[in-house]
């Protein structure tokens, strides 16, 4: 059912702004659609800018968007400021009147505070910017052990860079697996040529390096800070949209605010597998939540549930991640982590909500699917890599 709309704006022009855009066209939708972005550039991926871009294989990674089939205004360069009462998105440079407006601008990278030269790694233009600094011998200290801070040691290591990266946590992947799950990694650091730090934290960014907390010093002639990111909404603040982890949206992707959508990094929404609000920052999610937004926009009743899923190549190893742990009350190995093919999984209730695959891409794919069907599993057949995943469902 498409509802009598004439005006669409998508505030945010990444992958879940035009795939916004593309499932309103697939479904139907005739009416004007405006794209208004922040950055000079069209819509681009942006998981290959700490791998394929940072080592070289790739300069551009633009989603080749055609807007004129599409029939869309887009506005590159643009801010979006507010709301203006009455339906009409404020930017720097205007207003746009809608009858239905999509919240998809992302999120923006964590800094550190200081004084001194730091770099982050959220667009192209800082992808390509920082590849050009890398060269054999370059000191470069990246200011945490997450996802980002590991695929950026891993290219700039290979580049013959001497990096140094740490952490405040005790474990790389703390806060994204868990300490004992991101144990398992630290190995592969030292392995990679690229010294790691834990337990150590940042007061300050200052010229030529760190200086950290409880006193020390860490030298650098680049420093790249990977701490995280938060939703892209401060923008947003007094405009009667509730903001809880990002946008609240509801199962339906739906604001707060009537005619109001969002989508991507900026949006957290109610999950019924999981029982609670949740957001991910994944490729995944800014790729399939458009799909019911843009149905509900539409005048449909859909709900967004998924299983999300992520993945990380670092140190020659290909990492996946399904579902969502921190339901989770009990931890189970499959496989030696010693070995090169591993899996964490986490169950809940006797039921896997989560699992976490090293180089073992069909436990991957099997154990979504086990995931998805909530069904218990028998935990001395998981535990067996030589069983698969899914026989062990208990039937």
């Amino acid at each position: 059912m498409i509802v009598d709309i004439e005006r669409v704006v998508v505030v945010g022009a990444g992958l879940a702004g035009l795939r916004t855009i593309e499932e309103l066209r697939a479904r139907g939708y005739p009416g004007e659609i405006t794209l208004i972005g922040a950055e000079e550039r069209p819509p681009y991926d942006r998981p290959p800018l700490s791998k394929r871009v940072m080592t070289g294989e790739l300069d551009d990674t633009s989603l080749r968007a055609d807007f004129g089939a599409l029939k869309v205004d887009f506005r590159a360069g643009e801010r979006a400021t507010g709301l203006e009462p009455g339906g009409a998105l404020r930017t720097e440079r205007g207003e746009y009147p809608f009858d239905r407006l999509v919240l998809a601008t992302g999120a923006a990278p964590v800094t550190l505070p200081g004084t001194g030269r730091q770099r982050v790694l959220r667009s192209l233009d800082d992808a390509l910017e920082l590849r050009g600094l890398l060269r054999p011998g370059l000191k470069l200290v990246v200011a945490g052990a997450g996802w980002i801070g590991a695929e950026l040691a891993t290219a700039a290591a290979a580049l013959g860079a001497a990096v140094t990266v740490l952490d405040a946590a005790a474990t790389p992947l703390a806060a994204a697996v868990g300490t004992e799950v991101g144990a398992r990694t630290a190995g592969w650091y030292a392995a990679a040529g690229v010294d790691l730090l834990l337990g150590h934290a940042v007061e300050s960014v200052q010229p030529g390096g760190l200086a950290l907390a409880g006193g020390g010093w860490l030298a650098a002639d680049v420093v790249v800070t990977a701490v995280g990111v938060r939703p892209a909404v401060g923008w947003l603040a007094g405009s009667g949209i509730r903001l809880e982890a990002g946008v609240a949206a509801d199962e339906g992707l739906r604001a707060s605010v009537p005619g109001v959508y969002a989508v991507g990094d900026c949006a957290s929404f109610v999950s019924g597998r999981y029982g609670r609000r949740l957001r991910f920052e994944h490729w995944d999610v800014a790729l399939h939540a458009p799909e019911v937004a843009a149905a509900n926009l539409l005048g449909g009743s859909e709900t967004y549930d998924p299983v999300p899923y992520f993945w990380s190549q670092q140190f020659g190893r290909m990492l996946q991640y399904v579902g969502y742990h921190g339901a989770a009350d009990q931890l189970i190995w499959r496989g030696d982590p010693a070995d090169e093919g591993w899996a964490a999984c986490w169950l809940a209730a006797g039921a896997m909500v989560a699992l976490l695959t090293v180089d073992r891409p069909r436990d991957l794919l099997q154990g979504r699917r086990v995931i998805a069907s909530a069904s218990p599993v028998d935990v001395a057949r998981l535990t067996d890599p030589g069983v698969p995943v899914k026989d062990a469902v208990v039937s």
